[in-house]
């Protein structure tokens, strides 16, 4: 694998004493026997359970399993190589990006099939997606149009450059107030039949939307509106195989975001003859988190009741530890993370756990640690109630037990802009030791 991360004491969530000289490498910060609880590493600091990626990769195979699906997680949410390789040695069928700079990550670290789930254009990134397309006759890659005039971008560059093979297509659908997409049926088969003139330098393989942006005034007007999309989806790809607009078999359908991949497996299996390969692009199951894609979660559960079967359900595996830096007044602590540490773009992080760590000549254990070397739930009134750029204030209550230099747990709300504060996560087993680490690639 190439593409190695210098890892040093400059590496935010790495000890400062970590020379320049001898940068450390992700392997090696695993065999370092370094443990969280016991402040060998700095913070703030976001780490990884293994145990709760561990379990949310089965259950999304189990899902897979039992709905006859594929699977190509999008990239942008953890942009990490380590967790692309698991994800694909545990059956995903390719990685979906958004920008030619996450394609090139993928293509760095060996990835031999990409989706770009967003349209092509601009002279950079058509010429390299060309380029790489000319220089490994294995690599299979698709990317989305929406417009005439986006193939026609296309279609010049291709006839052009000549690579030898088509450059393969998704058409896009969109709906109303949402993002890019064809609104209409009759827009869809326009923009088709202007890819089909274009052969034999692009190729339709299939149809594809998102229906993450579409939204409605409660939950069940936005499933509602979602299956519908889901729907069009379906029906777009059905008019396109009647009139020999797209050249594959299986025909590619696809959509699904973190919250909805369940009403996506409802898309059509076969088209005329033609067989379907339905493909969700799930991101975030890998992760989870205790907001909207919990909320997402339950709401999944209800409308597809039968992966209860499954067991239990996607655990958050991201948590954002930081110390307790001051108290400076009843009911208010201030942490030593923020704005540049966790996610804040949906709600403000979750402080669920608590750990003392031992001073000097004292053992780790307090009113606010456990015997078994684990952290305790924080039980009571505590909430994070505003961040800065380095500091969360987070409200307790009046009888609080907590110190400065406690360690505090926060879950997140938003999985993607959390990992793109970071250059590297370690991974760690229940009892916070450090087994693995990844790297990301913003």
């Amino acid at each position: 694998m190439s593409g190695s991360a210098i890892l040093d004491g400059r590496t935010k969530g790495l000890p400062a004493s970590i020379a320049t000289s001898t940068p450390m490498s992700r392997e090696s910060i695993g065999r370092a026997g370094w443990n969280v609880l016991r402040e060998d590493l700095p913070l703030p600091l976001a780490v990884l359970k293994q145990s709760s990626l561990r379990h949310n990769s089965d259950w999304m195979q189990a899902f897979r399993r039992m709905t006859g699906v594929s699977i190509a997680p999008h990239g942008k949410t953890t942009m990490s190589p380590e967790l692309y390789a698991q994800q694909l040695g545990d059956g995903a069928w390719a990685i979906t990006v958004a920008t030619v700079q996450q394609l090139r990550v993928c293509r760095e670290h060996g990835i031999a099939r990409v989706i770009l789930a967003n349209q092509l254009v601009g002279k950079q990134a058509i010429a390299y997606v060309l380029d790489e397309l000319a220089r490994d006759p294995r690599f299979e890659f698709c990317c989305l149009v929406d417009s005439i005039a986006g193939v026609d971008l296309l279609s010049d560059a291709t006839h052009e450059r000549n690579i030898g093979r088509p450059l393969d297509v998704l058409l896009e659908c969109g709906a109303a107030g949402a993002r890019t997409g064809c609104r209409t049926l009759d827009d869809a088969l326009a923009v088709a039949r202007r890819v089909a003139a274009a052969r034999p330098h692009l190729r339709m393989v299939g149809v594809e939307g998102f229906e993450g942006a579409i939204h409605g005034e409660t939950a069940a007007e936005t499933e509602t509106k979602v299956t519908a999309f889901v729907d069009f989806i379906g029906h777009v790809a059905g008019r396109c195989v009647a009139e020999g607009l797209i050249d594959a078999d299986p025909v590619i359908v696809s959509a699904g975001g973190s919250a909805y991949f369940d009403i996506v497996t409802r898309l059509p299996r076969a088209f005329d003859g033609l067989r379907a390969q339905v493909v969700i692009r799930s991101g975030c199951y890998l992760t989870h988190d205790s907001d909207g894609y919990a909320k997402a979660a339950r709401r999944m559960r209800e409308r597809m009741p039968e992966i209860t079967s499954l067991g239990d359900g996607l655990v958050d595996a991201l948590e954002v530890w930081s110390y307790v830096q001051s108290l400076p007044e009843p009911g208010l602590a201030i942490l030593t993370m923020g704005k540049r540490d966790v996610s804040y773009d949906q709600k403000l992080p979750f402080p669920r756990s608590v750990w003392r760590p031992a001073r000097a000549g004292e053992h780790a254990q307090s009113a606010v640690s456990s015997a078994d070397a684990k952290p305790v739930p924080l039980v009571g009134d505590y909430a994070i109630t505003g961040l800065n750029d380095q500091h969360a204030f987070m409200r307790i209550p009046t009888d609080h037990p907590l110190q400065v230099g406690d360690m505090i747990g926060c879950t997140i709300s938003h999985p993607c802009t959390t990992f793109d504060k970071w250059r590297f996560m370690p991974i760690v087993d229940d009892n916070y030791t450090v087994i693995d680490a990844i790297t990301t690639w913003f």
